[in-house]
């Protein structure tokens, strides 16, 4: 499906404020819906482990003794502990820090010190919680509701896309969990649309081919093509990047002066430069506030070249971030204005509303 003559409407303002439709989106899509977890690399071992969330609630993947992967969520069946946190290796069995209750990694209980002395405790009926996991193209997805649509058919097309890039053959070089002052479907919106760019994003301006900026559709993933242009950058760090960027092995040269963005509803972005791939996971932070987690990809083996290319993206974009906290923080601080509705959408703003429509299909009432 791609953009139709017809933009739908944004969100009402209440959806990005109020605690209570914060409880209904933790039900009706964080826990129903394929959350980014990690890569395919940091899950090489028996044993080894990250720990994600899926919206509030904390999840926990490992791989076990066969080689698989499971996903859990990350609480003791004892008194709600977290059991795990960051990543690493758990050896042997998950156990927890606090009381010392111990899980197999089937999830099964198998160890609760002084057992014998609690009455009615019952191993065999406090196993933890099982959740989904998925990899697509070496990224590392999981999903709260156990009987979910396999995360490939929901995104059916974008593996095959993605496939030239060689996620699963990087290597993580950066994690970083970051903030924003702002509602996560407001950051979202800031995400889906270009049309603020030639206003709030100079740098971008002067790189991008902002007329031949364009967005397709899908059911649910999104998928941007931002061309470069020809025309020499007059800032230093940006004609840097323009003379030297170079495709990573497996892209063509045409790969070079484009960058693409994807967007995995509800709250997956995939950035794909010719030089690195930036993933970023966002996640409320109650109503008025986002907790986000994004992690970079670098082909091994890079040149003294590639690495000053990537030095020079991640200083563009670190300037593009900043600029983006400012306007969702701006946007948060509006929202605030009794009997304000927001105004028509552009059709640069298609995205924007494709997701408002999913968020309200989902929300039901509450939206």
């Amino acid at each position: 499906m791609t953009v139709s003559d017809a933009v739908s409407a944004a969100l009402s303002p209440h959806l990005y404020r109020d605690p209570e439709v914060l409880e209904v989106e933790q039900r009706q899509i964080f826990a129903r819906t394929w959350q980014f977890a990690g890569h395919i690399s940091q899950l090489a071992g028996t044993g080894s482990y990250i720990t994600t969330q899926a919206g509030v609630e904390p999840v926990l993947v490992l791989r076990d003794g066969e080689g698989e992967l499971r996903a859990f969520r990350n609480v003791c069946r004892h008194r709600g502990s977290r059991l795990l946190s960051g990543s690493g290796d758990c050896g042997k069995a998950i156990r927890c820090r606090y009381h010392g209750w111990t899980y197999r990694f089937d999830g099964e209980l198998i160890g609760v010190p002084e057992g014998r002395a609690i009455p009615g405790l019952d191993k065999s009926s406090l196993g933890l919680f099982p959740a989904r996991v998925e990899v697509m193209s070496g990224l590392v997805f999981v999903n709260l509701d156990v009987h979910a649509t396999p995360l490939a058919e929901q995104v059916g097309g974008l593996p095959e896309r993605l496939e030239r890039w060689g996620l699963d053959k990087l290597q993580v070089k950066h994690e970083k969990p970051t903030t924003q002052p702002a509602n996560w479907k407001i950051v979202v919106d800031n995400y889906l649309e270009g049309y603020h760019v030639p206003i709030a994003h100079p740098g971008l301006m002067r790189l991008l081919d902002y007329k031949n900026y364009d967005v397709e559709l899908h059911d649910n993933w999104a998928w941007y093509d931002a061309p470069l242009r020809d025309k020499p950058s007059g800032n230093r760090m940006e004609r840097i990047y323009q003379r030297m960027v170079e495709p990573m092995p497996g892209l063509s040269e045409d790969d070079r002066r484009v960058w693409r963005y994807i967007f995995i509803y509800p709250n997956t972005t995939i950035d794909l430069y010719p030089d690195q791939v930036g993933i970023w996971r966002i996640a409320p932070d109650g109503p008025l506030r986002s907790a986000d987690f994004a992690l970079t990809l670098l082909p091994q083996h890079a040149g003294l070249r590639t690495r000053a290319v990537q030095y020079a993206n991640r200083k563009v974009n670190e300037l593009v971030i900043d600029e983006d906290a400012d306007l969702v923080a701006n946007q948060q601080a509006g929202l605030e204005t009794r009997g304000f509705e927001p105004g028509p959408l552009s059709r640069r703003e298609a995205a924007l509303g494709w997701f408002a429509d999913k968020i309200r299909a989902d929300l039901g009432e509450a939206a």
